[in-house]
């Protein structure tokens, strides 16, 4: 049964986010608002953590998982950045971009794209959720919240809740978020490759 953390947009209160952080080193799934969409998150080295999560999804390990970063800084641990894939990045960190990049050892490679060794990143523009990674630690292991058959992402907590009750460990609601996701990006190549476009502007990367 999840753990409801009611907290501020925009002043959310820490002793609440560092409960959900806790909830999450302890091998839960949850659910967190960010400038796209309610995302689920769940611990990168948590094996069963992020099956739980591919479950409710209902994703294959084809489909690229997101870390939601910090900043630049934490990213570049976690994938292979050129310098040109750098200027991008800066231009479009911290808001609604996912950034497919080649992943470094410090991703588990069942976490990676199983044939291309590919992983999705982020930085969100979002108060809650940057408090959060800050309480957390590290950077965390996530989707955007798309329920199975449907097009559209969650932006309300309320209805996260009376849907997925049960098989999340916490939900951290700081109200509605925007109803788009994020566009992906895939820097992995010679040139980028728009995947899916979304509340992030390509006249922002200058693309």
């Amino acid at each position: 049964m999840a753990q409801h953390y009611e907290v501020h947009p925009q002043n959310p209160q820490p002793r609440l986010l560092r409960q959900a952080a806790q909830i999450l080193h302890a091998g839960g799934v949850a659910a967190i608002p960010t400038d796209s969409s309610y995302a689920l998150v769940c611990r990168l080295e948590d094996k069963a953590a992020a099956e739980a999560l591919r479950r409710i999804r209902q994703v294959d390990d084809k489909h690229h998982l997101t870390l939601l970063c910090r900043d630049l800084s934490e990213l570049a641990t976690y994938a292979r950045v050129d310098n040109r894939q750098y200027r991008l990045l800066k231009l479009g960190t911290p808001g609604p971009y996912t950034f497919i990049l080649e992943a470094t050892k410090e991703v588990p490679r069942r976490l990676s794209h199983p044939s291309r060794r590919t992983i999705g990143l982020r930085v969100p523009d979002h108060r809650v959720s940057q408090d959060l990674l800050a309480a957390f630690g590290e950077p965390l292991l996530a989707t955007t919240f798309i329920p199975p058959g449907e097009s559209e992402p969650l932006n309300d907590a309320e209805q996260i809740r009376a849907r997925y009750q049960k098989v999340l460990q916490a939900i951290v609601d700081a109200g509605a978020c925007p109803m788009q996701p994020t566009t992906v990006l895939d820097l992995s190549g010679d040139e980028p490759v728009l995947v899916r476009q979304g509340r992030g502007e390509l006249a922002r990367l200058g693309l």
